[in-house]
């Protein structure tokens, strides 16, 4: 019972994403320009685009992941479909984990799949794009994870814009291990320890933050 309710939580978001594709694909083209318009405000000092390229992707991936939670929830909430979610003989903390799973290959998937035209514009070294790849592959879950806790914390109240501000500073260990192991490789060093802490970062955020997005779904509903 419990595989099925999974397996069909997680065809709804899927479903959804082909049905509505430009909510999928907004973040994704957010991300892309954001990315492309520091070369533009900068100009094109090759030396400079390359010193602020790592920190500028993980900026652009943070607010790209920002802009894709805005609809999470509230959507359910609206139509009454989150109501029907908690009343389910599926523990809540494993739909919430399908859904979350669903929403990062909508989006955190496609924006590892354009980051390689953000390198190139930057004009970074080939041998720094695997690294890049496999810190955002460990990163974004994380920022997504955050999020979604913050999002479903706020659903229905009025200080939303304080508590945001409140969880944004979790989000700087995943900044600086992301892109502290790309400007690892662009100063010949070796990026493993960056990216042993950003896995751990992952695996106990993956552990905890469903559980913790569930348990603050009911308290906003209650």
């Amino acid at each position: 019972m419990i595989t099925t309710a999974l397996y069909k939580q997680f065809s709804r978001e899927m479903l959804g994403a082909v049905r509505q594709p430009g909510d999928a694909l907004a973040p994704v083209v957010f991300y892309l320009i954001v990315g492309m318009l520091f070369p533009l405000a900068l100009g094109s000092d090759p030396r400079l685009l390359a010193q602020i390229g790592p920190g500028a992707i993980w900026i652009a991936a943070l607010l790209a992941v920002l802009l894709s939670l805005h609809k999470l929830f509230r959507s359910d909430l609206d139509n009454g479909y989150l109501d029907q979610l908690l009343l389910m003989p599926c523990p809540l903390f494993l739909l919430i984990g399908a859904r979350l799973l669903a929403h990062w290959l909508q989006t955190g998937l496609p924006m590892l799949l354009v980051t390689p035209l953000l390198a190139e514009s930057f004009g970074l070294d080939y041998a720094l794009l695997p690294v890049l790849l496999s810190a955002l592959a460990l990163g974004t879950p994380v920022l997504l994870l955050l999020g979604a806790i913050n999002e479903a914390l706020t659903l229905t109240s009025r200080g939303g814009a304080l508590l945001a501000l409140l969880v944004l500073p979790l989000y700087v260990p995943t900044l600086v291990f992301g892109s502290g192991a790309v400007y690892a490789v662009y100063f010949g060093e070796n990026p493993a320890g960056h990216l042993s802490l950003l896995a751990a970062l992952a695996l106990i955020t993956l552990l905890f933050a469903p559980w913790a997005v569930a348990t603050a779904l009911r308290i906003s509903i209650d």
